[in-house]
């Protein structure tokens, strides 16, 4: 009667076994990733210790000795106000719906009319608005560029290569995928400039050879997220931190804004350090949370890894300052964005009518 293999010459029982898990972790790498991160209610469950802790240290700032950065000296008691926010954030399926039709390969530029009616389109079938698809668009591309950045780096020369033989910048961006201005800074890097040539040669464009000057030019206008002039949407920034600021006093709540803090650092500390949008001197309840700062993001919030690990970079020093506090997205988030300390607000409250429309 035959016996069991049992492994003397060669083991196929645990050799099966070896590769059955093999294929399972091949087969596993294959699978689409998730998308999103963690199911917020688990990380809240995780978080909660912790977030207690952010809560109490905004609660009893007013009480450190000495005070927290910022507060001016003689500061009165302060008053306590209370704000019940409605919030309408985006369903985690439908942000992921949108972000598999808001990308396609070699699309880094402004969108025609065209491709813009067509997602506002697409958007209809989802709880989004036309902002937040293009904002969550956005968020993708930089992910995607900051990403991919080491792949980009490995194709320098052969892109320098074609771009030699007289392959544009642009028509390099939709071939390899990569933003036309990272394309055209690696060419230039590859022709063995220095950073700081590449850095004033783009600000002085002018100082370039006719070539060079064109294909900057149609890169520049190819590409909304590494192009050199971002100035027309900091301004539009800049009103919605102040239209924000306005309602909290407008509410009697005293406040200091990020200008005079940044100001106020330069002067005592050599640069800015912690500058949230607003810091408040009095006692703030949102939802029921304490809310020591805010910050005003001209955007949507996305449950996207790069944006949502820089923004809880940022946000945590000024927990560490303050305590919990706060982020007003212009264009909403998502239901699944979570970062521990900080409440998440829409701008439903207030009025942006001075923004017009757009993103």
């Amino acid at each position: 009667m035959s016996q069991p293999n049992s492994g003397k010459n060669g083991g196929s029982s645990s050799g099966k076994k070896h590769r059955s898990r093999k294929n399972n972790r091949r087969n596993r790498s294959n699978r689409p990733r998730r998308y999103g991160s963690t199911a917020k209610k688990t990380l809240e469950e995780r978080n909660a210790t912790i977030i207690k802790d952010m809560e109490n240290r905004a609660m009893g700032r007013f009480q450190q000795n000495p005070l927290p950065m910022g507060f001016p000296d003689g500061i009165e008691e302060p008053k306590t106000f209370k704000f019940d926010w409605k919030l309408s954030p985006v369903p985690l399926k439908d942000e992921e719906e949108m972000a598999g039709k808001v990308m396609r390969k070699g699309e880094f530029g402004w969108l025609d009319d065209d491709r813009v009616d067509e997602i506002a389109e697409i958007a209809k079938d989802y709880k989004m608005t036309l902002e937040q698809a293009l904002s969550l668009r956005s968020a993708l591309l930089q992910q995607k560029t900051v990403y991919g950045h080491g792949r980009l780096r490995s194709q320098g020369k052969n892109m320098l290569r074609l771009y030699n033989e007289g392959v544009s910048v642009v028509d390099l961006s939709t071939r390899f995928d990569f933003p036309p201005m990272n394309i055209f800074r690696i060419i230039l890097t590859e022709m063995r400039w220095s950073k700081s040539k590449i850095k004033e040669s783009l600000r002085q464009p002018s100082r370039l050879s006719e070539r060079e000057r064109t294909e900057f030019e149609a890169a520049e206008a190819a590409d909304r997220v590494s192009n050199v002039d971002q100035g027309e949407s900091q301004e539009r920034a800049d009103l919605f931190e102040d239209i924000l600021a306005d309602w909290f006093e407008e509410q009697g709540v005293r406040l200091r804004r990020q200008p005079e803090m940044v100001q106020e650092q330069k002067q005592d500390l050599g640069r800015p350090v912690r500058t949230p949008d607003i810091l408040f001197l009095d006692h703030v309840e949102i939802n029921g949370k304490p809310v020591a700062w805010i910050d005003a993001k001209h955007f949507y919030g996305a449950d996207v890894d790069f944006q949502r690990k820089k923004m809880a970079k940022q946000m945590a020093r000024y927990i560490e300052e303050w305590g919990s506090g706060a982020v007003v997205y212009r264009h909403g988030f998502s239901e699944n964005l979570f970062m521990p300390g900080c409440t998440l607000l829409d701008a439903n409250l207030l009025d942006l009518s001075k923004l017009g429309p757009g993103e």
